[in-house]
């Protein structure tokens, strides 16, 4: 719907280089500066400074006539998107871009059983993903760069708002070799914790969040346990605890294909339940529209018929 000289236009605008905007665009070199000469004949202004650039492939840069229209093109593309979007709504279906942002173990454990149907059934929709743990994504909401995360710890912020999507109970793993796996003595003792070596995820994480207070409530402050390895994955986490470097929290959603294979074993803690939610984020004072609302409905659903 977008007119094509500015499409074409706002590529080389972004990269500032004719070549990369011809990459980005599958088109030649020489049609994207057919395009954009032709645009400049229209309106009758030079749009871009080419003199660094004559001959050597490198950076162009625009001019004061090229800032003032990218402005305008750039308006009038979201202006088409949200045409777009209105268009779907009328066929009650979602269109156009649908930013995510979700925390690793969502991103590598849930979402993968969601997205494809959910692609589907809204095949009009382009999904851009973005994981990172839950600090980095309510930044990245709270910042505009993503329209709808998922997160697995509290967001700890307040210009976000978050509303369950799923709970989620954290479980201590151990190796099949393990003393605690071997004995008979069923669940441990809580303050056996501090007697091994543990490995938790990165500062930042929603998931250490949420175990760093369950042991604090039972009256193991970080400093009583021996911290052996901080790890930015939740699979790092098993990777670790399969090769003996020690114990880790983890959540159940991660566990299914490692407990089937006898990679690891769950081992319980006597009084110890660690229960959280899995929780949309959006920016707040804002309601979710278009393809955002769309996905946050689906996984709902999706999770409850699992």
């Amino acid at each position: 719907m977008e007119n094509f000289r500015l499409r074409v236009f706002r590529a080389v605008a972004e990269e500032l280089s004719f070549r990369k905007a011809a990459e980005v665009l599958h088109l030649s070199q020489p049609a994207v500066s057919q395009h954009v000469h032709a645009l400049e004949e229209e309106v009758g202004v030079q749009l871009f400074d080419r003199a660094r650039g004559a001959g050597h492939g490198s950076q162009i840069s625009l001019t004061e006539a090229g800032r003032v229209l990218l402005g305008y093109a750039n308006a009038a593309a979201e202006t088409m998107v949200e045409a777009r979007r209105a268009l779907a709504m009328l066929n009650h279906e979602a269109a156009g871009p649908l930013k995510l942002g979700a925390s690793t173990t969502v991103a590598q454990y849930l979402l993968p059983r969601i997205l494809g149907a959910f692609l589907k059934q809204h095949s009009q929709v382009k999904l851009s993903l973005v994981s990172g743990n839950t600090e980095q994504i309510v930044e990245a909401v709270a910042e505009k760069k993503v329209a709808l995360g998922i997160i697995e710890g509290p967001a700890m912020r307040r210009d976000v708002k978050t509303e369950r999507m799923v709970q989620d109970e954290m479980v201590l793993i151990a190796s099949p070799n393990h003393a605690w796996v071997l004995r008979k003595g069923g669940a441990i003792e809580v303050a056996e914790l501090t007697k091994v070596p543990l490995l938790l995820r990165e500062r930042g994480s929603g998931s250490r969040r949420v175990v760093e207070r369950a042991l604090k409530k039972m009256g193991l402050p970080l400093r009583s346990l021996q911290v052996a390895v901080e790890l930015d994955s939740t699979e790092a986490i098993i990777s670790g605890v399969e090769a003996e470097l020690g114990v880790g929290f983890v959540s159940r959603w991660a566990l299914g294909k490692v407990l089937r294979l006898g990679a690891v074993k769950v081992v319980a803690v006597k009084g110890l339940e660690i229960r959280r939610d899995f929780s949309f984020v959006w920016l707040a004072g804002t309601e979710l529209t278009g393809a955002a609302a769309a996905f946050q409905g689906f996984a709902v659903g999706a999770i409850d018929v699992r």
